[in-house]
Order: structure tokens, then C-alpha cells, then sequence
């Protein structure tokens, strides 16, 4: 078993060399934190983090190849992973094109264009010159290759359709898909070998994260919290089979998302949601999330990661998990 923690990039920059400090002390394999336009930039927030650690591996979830040319994530990660002594994970996807539509970016081909920048990054990292590759990046000259050293660092793809979680199977070191509700972990994982398979690969070398949003403290509706808000502001903007999955549709959240978004009122809104909401994550004390995780493993997982809001207090929840959760799976 694995387990990781995962962050937005939202938060103090104070607040990463301690997290990640205690998510090592805790017993986590890796820490994970976001780079969501017009927040904290990712690569200065894990640089601090590598500073203060010295066994827990560092990634991106995610970059992705619009707002961030494959050259510049090839030589930020280069330089991050020599900082961190060989520490780092490279998550990358095709971003969210709502974000996108911000600054004018049209979300040409995600598919294609990240298996290319996947691709790309490969060769860089292997010093080739990407022009010698199958299925070259277009635009690319003879120049452009690395010229610095770097180990083949890995690489994670974040998927949430069924293509592109394919795709995590056919190219990808791993994969971070965001599990609504975590028990998708089965459809998730079959195609994740259906894309392994296609491409001749052995599913088992590929290290597929089950990314979920969890929310742990000593008091259950504490825990329940900081859970009701993320469902209460992201949960109008579920897909329809998501939504299903949880036995809901649009319709259940129309009063939520009127109260949150157009009144303003995320205290109002939050009050509104339902367990049934509640299951799209895992919420509660220790002893209430084994049961649900368990599930998760009866499935086939062997990499858990807890992703915000984690608790309302993440350092306590850091302690909580490393203490009580992850001895229980090891054990």
C-alpha cells in the first residue's frame, strides 16, 4: 500500500514546509499540490517543501501543457527534482478549460495534446532530441533537448474521462483520477488496463492513485464541515453521471448552488447538503472512514490519496491518518 496527501494551491506559503514535514513524519509515500490559475505557482511551493523534507516524494497535480509550454515544465521539474534530491513526481493533465477560457486559451485536442507533451517530456528527460521520437512535438527543431542532466522522472496523468484514463495506461507512470464517489475506483481502474493492455504494458507497473476527497477529525461533524462546503460550491458543476452515481441530479442542487453562488451565502448553502451528498467523499472520525476505505481496497486499490479539505484543522488531520489509518492498511 501507498498513501499520499493532496493539496490546493491556495493556501499561505508558510503553510507547505509544515504540512509536508508532517506528512512525512506521518508515514506518507508522496504530497501532492495543485497549480490552479491565479493562485500560489506550484514550483516555488514544492521547492520549499523539498527544503524541508528529506524522504517524501513531491509532485504536480497538475500542470498542463496550454498555460505551461512541455520546454518550461521539462526544465522547471529538472531543476525541482535535482533540488529534492530525485524526489519528484511530474502530474500533468489537460487542464480545466473553463480556466482556460480566462486568459483565451482554447483547450485544442486535450487528448492528443497531452499524450504529445507527454511524450516530449520523455525524450527530454532521457536527453534525447524529441524530433528522433515516433510522433515528434510539432514545431520542434534539432535544438531542442535538454542540456542538463536528469533521471527519467515520473510521470502521472490526471483523467477524469474515459479516454484520457485510458490514456493513463498507455503511456502514463501513473495516474491521479479524482474518484466521485470514491467507489468509481472500479470503472476507473478497468480502463486504466484496457489503455495498459492496448499499448502491451503490465498494468501493475502503473502506480494508479485512488484520489478522493477526504475530511478526518476526532468529532464527526467537524469532520463534516469543511466537506459540506466543497460539495456546497463545486457540486452544481458535477457531470450528470456523477451526479448519478450518488443517486442525485442537477435539480437537487439548483436551490444550493442559488443560495451559494448568486446570494453569496456558503454557510446557508452548506446547511443544505445531504449525506447522500456526502458521499461523493469520505467524511468523518478514523473509525468512520476505515469501513469506506476498505471498500476501496476490496477494489483493488493500493495507492490512497486523501485530498483537500482533509479537516478543518490539516495538520491534526495529518496526525489522525498517519496515527490510526495508515498503520491499520500497512498492518
Amino acid at each position: 500500500m501507498r498513501f499520499s496527501l493532496r493539496f490546493n494551491n491556495d493556501l499561505p506559503m508558510a503553510a507547505y514546509p509544515a504540512l509536508a514535514h508532517a506528512a512525512e513524519q506521518a508515514g506518507f509515500d508522496q504530497f501532492w499540490v495543485s497549480d490552479d490559475l491565479f493562485l500560489r505557482g506550484v514550483w516555488p511551493i514544492l521547492s520549499a517543501c523539498a527544503i524541508a523534507t528529506s524522504r517524501i516524494e513531491l509532485g504536480t497535480c497538475v500542470v498542463n501543457p496550454y498555460t505551461c509550454h512541455p520546454a518550461e515544465i521539462a526544465m522547471q521539474a529538472v531543476a525541482l527534482d535535482e533540488l529534492s534530491g530525485g524526489r519528484l513526481n511530474l502530474g500533468i493533465a489537460a487542464g480545466a478549460a473553463d480556466f482556460l477560457d480566462w486568459v483565451g486559451i482554447p483547450q485544442e485536442r486535450p487528448l492528443a495534446a497531452t499524450a504529445e507533451a507527454i511524450r516530449a517530456l520523455r525524450s527530454l528527460f532521457a536527453g534525447e532530441r524529441p524530433f528522433r521520437s515516433a510522433q515528434p512535438p510539432v514545431g520542434w527543431s534539432d535544438s531542442a533537448y535538454m542540456r542538463i542532466p536528469s533521471r527519467r522522472i515520473p510521470i502521472y496523468l490526471g483523467a477524469m474521462s474515459p479516454r484520457m484514463q485510458m490514456l493513463i495506461g498507455e503511456l502514463a507512470d501513473g495516474g491521479l483520477p479524482l474518484l466521485f464517489p470514491p467507489e468509481q475506483y472500479r470503472q476507473v481502474n478497468e480502463r486504466v488496463t484496457t489503455g495498459a493492455n492496448k499499448a502491451g504494458r503490465d498494468r501493475d507497473t502503473i502506480d494508479l492513485a485512488a484520489c478522493i476527497w477526504v475530511s478526518v477529525a476526532e468529532d464527526r461533524a467537524a469532520a463534516e464541515a469543511p466537506l459540506r462546503e466543497k460539495v456546497a460550491y463545486y457540486g452544481h458543476a458535477f457531470s450528470a453521471e456523477i451526479l448519478g452515481r450518488l443517486g442525485l441530479t442537477h435539480a437537487d442542487f439548483a436551490e444550493i448552488d442559488r443560495i451559494g453562488q448568486a446570494e453569496g451565502d456558503m454557510a446557508r448553502a452548506s446547511a443544505l447538503v445531504t449525506p447522500q451528498m456526502l458521499q461523493v467523499g469520505v467524511a468523518g472520525t478514523a473509525t468512520d472512514l476505515i469501513p469506506r476505505l476498505e471498500g476501496l481496497v476490496a477494489l483493488g486499490a493500493r495507492h490512497l490519496s486523501f485530498g483537500p479539505p482533509l479537516g478543518p484543522d490539516p495538520l491534526a488531520s495529518i496526525a489522525i491518518l498517519g496515527r490510526e489509518v495508515l498503520p491499520y492498511f500497512r498492518g
